[in-house]
């Protein structure tokens, strides 16, 4: 069968499952993710088979050591999506819910009612646990899914596409209410992106060029974001073990993901206090540090490796152990440094002056804003969605981490009793 006919024919079962699934109740959809949760549960030992050849085809292939991290499915990994799905299934659905209900002048009542976007499309690489996330939270959501995971995971999205519909069938759902492609073709993303007659909001998750490619190509809603330069900033009155402690977390604790800390921020005033320190945990954790000439100084009279940063440093999201320093003025610098080149993904604070705080949260123009905390919680399961389909650094609809409700939309209903209007 051709592209063209396949994704048809994909299309066309997603649509007559979408409405299926808006009339689903909620009690239906628990027990589906329940029964997807057990399911993978008992077949860990066929997730984790189907997982090593991806990992060894991916070593053979000369894949990146971000992305082999992002593909493996470790037995943390595979606990981690049944977690998300038991905590998909204890999330209030969203679908249904009225809301601003009110009485009008001429006697009819007028109110808000949230409802499913329909078919959702997802396009994402090398993780494979984002199958199950966006498969549960579609679900929930009363929404059909297609999702084409990256041809580096198609053994591991393929044993989990098999679990899924296990779970389908044991609460008699659909099983096209999640279809994961089952070609590596890329004309298959490229005729997705463009079957508006069948998907409603395509989602990509992956690397700068595969959104890009996307957000050209789509003939129909993309909710996105392009990539995660995120910024801690260490204001002048921070507490400097939270500061060191934020900093390091942000940074080391996974390199490849979008929500890691690219460019770190210190005001001048405390730079000499706390820059050694950092630059000795950086330097045990294999960081390599690129810094302004005044940073570059104090880590190097430290005693510490340190390379001359270059425009292009502030812009770059390096998904890998590479850190971009900068000493600036006070929180202003911070802002202004922030608003010149972050991609609106995830900023942080850390200060213990109240005011500088509400000003940052305030004044700051991200997704994610954020005091004294480390960039690494701008996540679906930290903010208690139970998972997250990605990221949105768009204004509209959804921004931030899409969960339940980021799936749905509203419509306006009207109660009346035989009005008629005059």
């Amino acid at each position: 069968m051709d592209i063209e006919t396949y994704m048809q024919a994909v299309g066309t079962k997603a649509r007559a499952a979408s409405r299926s699934m808006a009339r689903v109740d909620t009690g239906v959809k628990n027990q589906a993710l329940l029964a997807i949760a057990e399911v993978l549960d008992a077949e860990r030992q066929t997730l984790a088979s189907a997982n090593a050849i991806d990992l060894e085809n991916g070593r053979n292939n000369g894949l990146e050591p971000a992305l082999l991290d992002r593909l493996e499915l470790s037995p943390t990994g595979i606990d981690g999506m049944i977690e998300g799905l038991r905590q998909v299934a204890a999330l209030p659905d969203p679908v249904g819910e009225i809301s601003d209900m009110n009485f009008r002048p001429s006697g009819i009542q007028v109110g808000k009612m949230r409802v499913p976007l329909g078919v959702v499309g997802i396009i994402y690489e090398s993780r494979p646990n984002v199958t199950v996330e966006a498969a549960s939270l579609c679900l929930k959501s009363g929404n059909a899914a297609i999702l084409r995971g990256g041809s580096e995971a198609i053994h591991s999205n393929q044993a989990i596409a098999a679990c899924i519909e296990r779970g389908l069938q044991s609460a008699d759902l659909p099983s096209a209410a999640v279809q994961v492609i089952e070609t590596t073709d890329r004309a298959a993303v490229g005729k997705l992106v463009t079957m508006s007659e069948y998907v409603d909001v395509i989602v990509p998750r992956g690397g700068k060029g595969l959104i890009e490619r996307i957000s050209r190509e789509a003939q129909v809603p993309v909710i996105k974001h392009l990539d995660g330069v995120c910024h801690v900033y260490i204001d002048s009155e921070a507490d400097l073990l939270k500061a060191h402690n934020i900093a390091l977390n942000a940074k080391t604790h996974r390199y490849g993901v979008c929500n890691a800390m690219e460019t770190l921020l210190v005001a001048e005033a405390v730079a000499e206090q706390v820059l050694p320190d950092l630059a000795k945990a950086y330097s045990e954790a294999g960081v390599e540090l690129r810094a302004c000439d005044q940073t570059k100084t104090i880590i190097s009279s430290a005693g510490y490796a340190c390379v001359a940063a270059t425009e292009a440093d502030w812009y770059e999201e390096y998904l890998a152990p590479v850190l971009a320093i900068r000493i600036v003025k006070d929180v202003d610098g911070a802002m202004d440094h922030i608003n010149a080149y972050s991609s609106q993904h995830t900023e942080a604070i850390v200060t213990e002056n109240y005011t500088i705080g509400r000003r940052f949260i305030n004044e700051v123009d991200s997704s994610s804003v954020m005091i004294n905390a480390s960039t690494r919680f701008a996540d679906g399961f930290e903010y208690g969605l139970g998972a997250e389909i990605g990221i949105s650094t768009d204004k509209i609809h959804a921004r931030g981490p899409v969960g339940l409700e980021g799936l749905t939309s509203q419509k306006y209903i009207v109660l009346g009793d035989g009005h008629i209007r005059q």
